[in-house]
């Protein structure tokens, strides 16, 4: 797993909500829907997401559904493969692998302190050479 941070995923309760209160600081998102909204950071994705809990198959109470760390990966093979490598060091799968209906592919684990991490492959985002993402425009 290359160490790198791709997105940081808050649960919120209502994304247009939430959007006012960022466009209020100055935040402007690069991808907004009634389920979901992407803003754009320096080479990170802080993303806006009513659905987290469910979409990580997990219960929507307690710390860890209320946000998800991303780590995005090159091809969708290697969703597999970081899912396989972080349970061999201890991580509990709480979503396998699987195509997502936005057409990529995603699963989640939580590591041993119950941290949620989401590993997908997101074919409409830019990967760099260095890990940082970035939304086409």
């Amino acid at each position: 797993m290359e160490q790198r941070l791709s997105a940081l995923t808050l649960h919120v309760a209502d994304v247009e909500n939430s959007l006012v209160f960022y466009r209020t600081l100055g935040w402007t998102p690069a991808f907004a829907k009634d389920e979901v909204a992407f803003i754009q950071l320096n080479g990170v994705v802080l993303c806006l997401f009513p659905g987290l809990a469910e979409d990580a198959g997990i219960e929507a109470t307690g710390s860890g559904a209320r946000f998800a760390i991303a780590h995005n990966v090159r091809t969708p093979e290697a969703v597999d493969a970081t899912l396989e490598m972080a349970q061999a060091a201890g991580a509990t799968i709480t979503r396998p692998a699987h195509q997502a209906d936005w057409g990529g592919r995603t699963g989640y684990f939580s590591d041993p302190d119950g941290h949620l991490w989401e590993v997908a492959h997101n074919p409409f985002w830019n990967l760099a050479d260095d890990g940082s993402v970035t939304i086409p425009e």
